[in-house]
């Protein structure tokens, strides 16, 4: 799987640091500047507000679920492609959950960010629908493609609420990671069965 460029990553190791160390009201930029070593310039450039950071890694990981998606080799379904990403990026569960937890517990307490992580989980449907409706040349607004799309991104959302849940109850190690993957893949094959063959793949 693709990675985050250095500075993104450096500044989100950052981000985490202080938080884990002094809490979230200690996130702000000119703190991510001393700990980072990168001006507030670079941050800004990565990450123009705190919530960006809080959902940067979200945000590159479902770049990367569109881009397997639509960079998908012939004989792969869509919902195998979005599968298979959504499942390798459950095997790096154990080395983050006291990250998940802490991450959790911000964005439970914050409406603000909740309302937030709904604004990218519904960009990410819209840039997913859009895939499909470019394959199939349908129209933007197609119902088959929105309906599709939905489906995937649910299955991603759904995964990261069990997991969040999970592990503020305190589930850790690979028991954590083997019932995620027995979610998703109960998830996903419900919709292969339905989904297997849209879009057509134009490869």
């Amino acid at each position: 799987m693709a990675r985050p460029p250095i500075a993104h990553e450096k500044i989100l190791a950052a981000a985490r640091q202080i938080v884990e160390r002094d809490g979230a009201g200690a996130l702000t930029f000119d703190e991510l500047v001393k700990e980072s070593g990168i001006t507030r310039g670079g941050i800004t450039y990565h990450f123009p507000t705190k919530e960006d950071l809080v959902f940067g890694r979200m945000e590159f990981f479902e770049e990367q679920l569109i881009a397997a998606v639509r960079q998908r080799a012939p004989e792969e379904s869509a919902v195998a492609a979005f599968g298979r990403m959504v499942l390798a990026d459950i095997d790096q569960l154990a080395a983050r959950t006291e990250m998940i937890a802490k991450a959790a517990m911000l964005i439970r307490s914050s409406l603000a960010l909740q309302a937030r992580e709904r604004e990218i989980t519904a960009r990410y449907t819209a840039r997913l629908a859009g895939v499909f409706t470019a394959e199939t040349e349908s129209a933007d607004d197609d119902i088959e493609a929105w309906a599709a799309a939905s489906a995937l991104m649910a299955v991603h959302r759904g995964l990261l609420e069990h997991v969040r849940n999970e592990v503020l109850a305190g589930r850790r190690g690979a028991q954590l990671s083997k019932d995620a993957i027995a979610q998703a893949s109960r998830a996903l094959a419900r919709l292969e069965s339905g989904l297997a063959d849209y879009p057509a793949n134009p490869h």
